[in-house]
């Protein structure tokens, strides 16, 4: 559902996504609006859905997750049942930090983050690899990332 935004909104997600821990005092400043009305839209922004939720963005190697990959799986059959199935199982697996169902060769791309490639194997085959509906996996390891922004350009 796509939202009118008006100029003073858009900054404020500017704002926010750039620093979720911005007072609302701050907020209100960097907008040019008085605080009262800065946090109402900003709850109505999050009544609407347009802000989602609000998180600590974490580096994985400082907390000994020192390997990323994506990983494009493709299902035994491509029909609703094995996507819920699927859905279901992979949500249930911590070291699945994204999961988007795409179009092309695979049915789904994975984020999935690891101590090292020996937890890595060991989580692909005993997790991944053993979702019943699970046909086929390809493992890219992330050497290194340049560019990891969770701020979206606001139109």
């Amino acid at each position: 559902m796509k939202s009118k935004l008006d100029q003073i909104d858009r900054k404020i997600l500017e704002l926010l996504q750039a620093n979720s821990n911005i007072t609302n005092a701050q907020l209100a400043q960097e907008i040019g609006l008085s605080p009262a009305p800065t946090l109402e839209r900003v709850k109505k922004l999050e009544q609407a859905g347009i802000i989602r939720s609000y998180h600590a963005l974490v580096d994985p190697a400082s907390v000994g997750l020192g390997v990323s990959t994506f990983v494009t799986v493709s299902l035994k059959g491509h029909n609703k049942e094995n996507i819920e199935k699927f859905i279901s199982a992979i949500k249930k697996i911590e070291e699945v930090v994204e999961c988007h169902h795409v179009t092309g060769q695979a049915d789904f791309i994975l984020k999935v983050v690891a101590p090292d490639i020996p937890a890595y194997q060991t989580l692909m085959l005993e997790k991944v690899t053993n979702i019943e509906v699970v046909d086929n996996l390809q493992s890219t390891i992330i050497l290194s990332t340049f560019k990891d922004s969770k701020a979206i350009p606001i139109p």
